[in-house]
């Protein structure tokens, strides 16, 4: 890995932004392909995260430490890595300014920069994270304080929020709740607290298979379900959450509950910079192809993971992916051969119903269940040990040794002969 932070125009064949899993993944499938490839990665951060880990770590199965790694142990020798964040984009002139000023020129660009978790959002939020009983898992460093009022809360209100879509892994602030009340009913207090369960959502969990066995959890833990009542603020000091919630009828009306215990999942948007750019979709976020996952007016330009407007969870398993993908379609467009290699929508949310038991969702593109292993080995729609195995143990170093690597283990890209190749001179037609 080389660094430089010089202000002087250099080019390349593959620009990439973002260091996260799908800069990470994308760069080490592209090397595998093409070793030659003279790429540069944009990317502030010292410190690498496998966020899949943090739901462990707020249950207390996981050590934070086990979920951290440096950014330049991570980063392959050949790539240019630039420790500075993208500033703004010109895909008219096949640049990246970065907040460094240094201007990045590229033959193809891969997007990966992600989401913006919008602590400020909600009123009383962004201040008090970290005290007053106010936690998330989503915020780096902070499930350990999860964990600790888990252990700490004996008798009370115990609340978990679910934002409106889109979110990273849209079964993470269920996660969280889960493995809490498990604690609580091993240690017997459960029936000492009051738990809520407050989603903007109009379902425990947008695919349907699933909702079963996750509404028989919510019965076990005697877990109280309001549905369409979203977190609009708070006032930690008196830990008291404000939301509004949608009646039956349309209208809305504001409640307040008392807490002792609040779990947030912050409202989540598209990254500023992408939002103020000519690559961004009416909502902000990166305007691709959902199975090429090439850009749909510049053409040589990708993305994927959070950032990008496909219609699948956000989930390291859609990373996972996507990848091979984008290599495969942007070594093709700099080959000037047609692109292929397709993506089918593959997300997979293992919910940790209780310690030791996992509900595997996998799916596809429109909520179509998709699961990796035969349904007897694997039944995903139930609670199984084998899948808790899977997260706990097997996961975490796939994802460090493997995916990260360019192994893409059960990623193979699915291929089709008849992708319209003029799709951009359509859309320039416009």
């Amino acid at each position: 890995m080389n660094t430089d932070n010089t202000t002087r125009t250099k080019n390349y064949d593959v620009v990439v932004i973002g260091g996260g899993a799908a800069g990470l993944a994308t760069i080490a499938s592209l090397l595998k392909r093409q070793p030659s490839l003279k790429i540069a990665l944009a990317e502030p951060s010292d410190q690498h995260y496998y966020q899949p880990g943090w739901t462990l770590v707020g249950g207390g199965v996981f050590k934070q430490a086990r979920t951290v790694k440096n950014m330049a142990d991570l980063i392959p020798a050949a790539v240019t890595w630039y420790k500075s964040a993208a500033a703004s984009f010109q895909p008219e002139l096949n640049q990246v300014v970065l907040q460094d000023n240094s201007t990045l020129s590229y033959r193809a660009l891969v997007v990966a920069m992600g989401l913006k978790l919008d602590w400020s959002a909600i009123p009383g939020l962004a201040d008090n994270l970290g005290q007053h009983g106010v936690t998330s898992n989503y915020a780096p460093g902070l499930a350990p304080y999860t964990w600790q009022l888990v252990q700490q809360l004996q008798q009370g209100t115990a609340i978990f929020t679910q934002p409106p879509m889109p979110i990273k892994c849209a079964g993470a602030p269920q996660k969280a709740m889960y493995l809490s009340c498990d604690h609580w009913l091993r240690n017997h207090v459960l029936k000492n607290i009051n738990v809520h369960f407050c989603s903007a959502g109009a379902a425990i969990f947008g695919v349907a298979d699933y909702v079963p066995a996750l509404q028989q959890y919510i019965e076990k833990y005697a877990i109280n379900l309001n549905l369409q009542t979203n977190l609009i603020a708070l006032d930690a000091s008196s830990q008291t959450a404000y939301f509004k919630q949608i009646q039956a009828d349309g209208s809305s009306k504001d409640i307040e509950k008392h807490f002792d215990m609040l779990h947030v999942t912050p409202p989540q948007v598209a990254p500023d910079v992408l939002r103020q750019s000519l690559l961004a979709d009416n909502a902000g976020w990166m305007n691709v192809f959902p199975d090429t996952l090439q850009h749909q007016q510049w053409p040589n330009v990708f993305a994927l993971g959070d950032c990008a407007n496909t219609p699948n969870a956000k989930t390291a398993a859609a990373v996972r992916k996507q990848a091979p993908v984008v290599a495969e379609n942007l070594i093709k467009l700099l080959t000037n051969k047609p692109m292929q290699a397709v993506y089918d929508g593959y997300g997979s949310c293992p919910l940790t119903v209780e310690r030791g038991k996992i509900v595997l969702a996998e799916f596809l593109y429109g909520g179509k269940v998709e699961p990796t292993f035969p349904k007897w080995l694997v039944d995903g729609t139930k609670p199984s040990a084998l899948s808790w195995f899977l997260k706990e143990k097997m996961l975490p170093p796939l994802y460090w040794y493997a995916m990260l690597k360019g192994h893409e283990w059960l990623a193979t890209p699915s291929y089709r002969d008849d992708l319209p190749q003029d799709r951009h001179q359509k859309n320039q037609l416009k």
